[in-house]
């Protein structure tokens, strides 16, 4: 075992290290400037048609299982998690305020990771012998770029990753945080969010859809009013705030109370791979939600990856990051969802701030939880057929209450190698493949397609 567990720490520093972040990073940059930056010059275009329309009853007639709406709430739904919360605690409890800066960056560049990598999963879906439709990055992998071989090794990881990461570790966060505030065990928890998270994928992905199109803009409305009320009792300190990011972002911070200083490259690395573990960009994962989207153009679904990316890390993430900042509490040596608790604690009045924290933490989790899984069922569904469907949501089902007893940390590690490989055939494939999405882009603005 402690063989298996030094192997897996020595590709674990390879596949998230300097280069594949690198890559990421490099790839999202290189279709920007392909896609003419999309993100900007069709931001008010691509909000207006997500965001402004998310309430909005669509009438296609066109192929697909769930409204376009619904497919980019279910995204969203499913990469608004504990990373949000914990994940950006832990980079700027490591990096520093810097780090916030680099997550802003990956941010903005993975916004046309995004849109490419949705665009080219619905042009090679596929229409399934019940009837639904099936897309993600095996798909275009396979019919794209004619290689079994990538879409064969994605979808392997898409199953290790999401399996653990979503019904495990996920899980385990949620139980942890209820058991610190409320002193509730582990299992209860764990066994309530099985029940809660069964209801919904056993019902599959219409039922889904319609729970994520109330569920993400009730729980992102929360934090994001929460975060409001922290930047407008505290608007005084917001440009200190700022300055701080951005100075230290190029500047190595040093040790100061509890916070043992970071050095340049890393503050770089927390705040890309954080940012990146976030909104999942570049990942391939979003895609597979999206393909069931129905829309008449791939692009009018792909518009969906911007809006997603936005709300995920420049909104939510950033909330969290600039109460964390403002409060000052980043210098205690605290890290994770209890840095959180701290500086919202300290931002707003009472203890109020640990409880919007830890609703919101259980929101984030569970919406993961309902909306993951999906992955894994279509990874399932490419190798081995849809008779792999109803095991794989029991399975997941039973992984929930063995994630809230926890002990797995090997696993977890496993998985956060599995989450890191999974991104590099996704990655040649955007590459190889970015000429269809610009001849896309092009279609779509070009005719000035109402959607």
């Amino acid at each position: 075992m402690e063989r298996i567990i030094e192997i897996n720490d020595f590709v674990n520093g390879i596949v998230w290290g300097p280069y594949m972040l690198a890559l990421l990073v490099g790839t999202g940059i290189f279709l920007t400037f392909r896609l003419g930056f999309t993100q900007v010059v069709d931001f008010k275009f691509i909000m207006k048609n997500t965001i402004g329309k998310m309430f909005g009853k669509s009438g296609s007639e066109a192929e697909g299982d769930i409204t376009s709406s619904q497919a980019g709430l279910s995204a969203i739904a499913a990469v608004v998690g504990t990373g949000n919360i914990a994940g950006v605690a832990t980079a700027i409890a490591i990096g520093g305020p810097g780090a916030v800066f680099w997550m802003w960056f990956s941010a903005f560049f993975g916004m046309a990771s995004k849109f490419s990598e949705i665009a080219l999963g619905i042009k090679y879906r596929e229409k399934m012998k019940d009837g639904t439709v099936a897309g993600g990055a095996m798909y275009y992998l396979d019919k794209g770029m004619n290689s079994k071989f990538l879409s064969y090794f994605f979808s392997v990881m898409v199953i290790i990753t999401y399996f653990i990461m979503g019904a495990v570790v996920d899980t385990n966060s949620v139980a942890l945080s209820v058991q610190e505030q409320w002193g509730i065990k582990p299992v209860i928890t764990g066994v309530f969010l099985a029940i809660a998270t069964g209801i919904v994928i056993l019902g599959g992905i219409k039922r889904m859809g319609r729970v994520c199109e109330y569920l993400s803009p009730f729980m992102g409305g929360i934090y994001i009013v929460a975060g409001l009320a922290v930047l407008i009792l505290n608007f005084n300190k917001i440009p200190g705030a700022f300055a701080l990011i951005f100075t230290s972002a190029f500047k190595p911070i040093a040790a100061t109370g509890g916070f043992a200083g970071a050095a340049f490259g890393q503050v770089v690395k927390m705040g890309i791979a954080r940012g990146l573990f976030s909104n999942e960009a570049g990942m391939g994962s979003s895609p597979i939600l999206h393909s069931s989207a129905k829309v008449n153009h791939p692009v009018e679904q792909s518009i969906w990856g911007v809006a997603e990316v936005f709300v995920d890390t420049i909104i939510i993430c950033s909330i969290t990051a600039l109460t964390i900042v403002i409060s000052g509490e980043w210098t205690t040596g605290v890290s994770g969802v209890a840095l959180t608790m701290r500086a919202f604690n300290a931002t707003l009045p009472g203890n109020i701030g640990s409880y919007i924290v830890l609703g919101s933490a259980l929101l984030f989790g569970y919406s993961c939880l309902i909306t993951v899984n999906f992955y894994c069922e279509r990874a399932g569904e490419y190798l081995f057929g849809p008779k792999c469907i109803m095991p794989i949501r029991y399975l997941w089902i039973i992984g929930i209450v063995v994630g809230s007893i926890g002990g797995l940390e090997f696993v977890w590690d496993l998985a956060d190698t599995a989450n890191g490989l999974m991104a590099i055939p996704n990655l040649i494939g955007l590459i190889f493949l970015s000429g269809t999405v610009v001849s896309l882009k092009k279609e779509f603005f070009g005719n000035k397609q109402k959607i």
